[in-house]
């Protein structure tokens, strides 16, 4: 896990990198009906602004959310992994909840009409838990092990 807000970006931007390439792949190919060049071209120029949205509605609102609602269902006992789990969860529940909603919005329009977009957010929940969980977590979880481990012998390096 990161250590300070600098590891947490690089660690955010990984998480926030993998969910956002899956999900636009996985909402802009089914309102598309179709995966093709160019509903690729789609989602490649739809992908910065989905990311920047993302990692700002994450690190801003929701991951402080997330916290609260971690502080609040969980015990000093409770291990690591379990305030873990519950970080994820709630985060998943509400970037995909928000992110549903904006998806919508990007591709309709600000209307009312973008909320009835949020009948796709079993779906999207479902997906984002399962990419969240298996798919983007081990790597960002990789990449700050190898991190610390280098910034470990960084420091053994300097003490010999």
């Amino acid at each position: 896990m990161p250590h300070n807000a600098k590891e947490g970006m690089l660690y955010g931007l990984i998480i926030c990198t993998i969910t956002v390439i899956i999900m636009s792949t996985v909402n802009i190919g089914l309102e598309f009906g179709k995966l093709d060049t160019e509903v690729f071209l789609i989602i490649l120029k739809s992908f910065p602004i989905i990311l920047i949205i993302a990692m700002l509605l994450e690190v801003l609102v929701i991951g402080r959310i997330a916290e609260k609602l971690v502080h609040t269902f969980s015990d000093d006992t409770d291990g690591f992994n379990a305030k873990i789990l519950f970080t994820i969860f709630f985060t998943v529940i509400g970037m995909s909840l928000i992110m549903t909603v904006i998806g919508g919005m990007l591709g309709k329009g600000i209307s009312l009409d973008s909320f009835g977009s949020l009948s796709h957010w079993p779906r999207n929940f479902s997906i984002a838990l399962f990419c969240e969980l298996l798919i983007a977590q081990p790597p960002a979880r990789f990449v700050m092990k190898k991190l610390h481990l280098r910034q470990e012998d960084k420091l053994d390096y300097d003490f010999d």
